[in-house]
């Protein structure tokens, strides 16, 4: 699949999510930015995190985004190579693991951490 019919299809993932979210969580979810990369590059990564990492969340979590003024504003990246090549080229199995992603992510944007995450199934 090109990047370009990745990006069509985790664009249509993750709207289609944002419409079943209860409407307090629509409304915050469709306020935050999605960007989707091809792979991480290495300022991204940073010494922090494995290649084949499949999202992130970057800036403040909802509530605290004028915390920082020098903070990047919130959004959600989404690594559609890494996440292609964890499905294994399943266009079904990519939708779900884009979902995944994007939820485990999205609950970072709530404020909740690695095991707040888990604990919700979204790890």
């Amino acid at each position: 699949m090109t990047f370009r019919e990745l990006t069509a299809l985790a664009e249509s993932t993750v709207s289609m999510i944002q419409r079943k979210l209860p409407d307090v969580l629509r409304s915050l979810a469709q306020g935050l930015p999605v960007v989707y990369h091809d792979w991480p590059s290495d300022e991204i990564l940073g010494d922090e995190f494995d290649p084949d990492i499949l999202g992130m969340f970057v800036g403040a979590p909802h509530g605290l985004e004028n915390a920082g003024s020098a903070e990047v504003p919130p959004h959600i990246l989404l690594f559609l190579e890494n996440i292609w090549d964890c499905a294994e080229g399943d266009r079904d199995l990519f939708a779900r693991e884009v979902k995944l992603t994007y939820l485990h992510e999205l609950g970072h944007y709530l404020g909740w951490d690695e095991d707040e995450v888990a604990a919700r199934g979204l790890e």
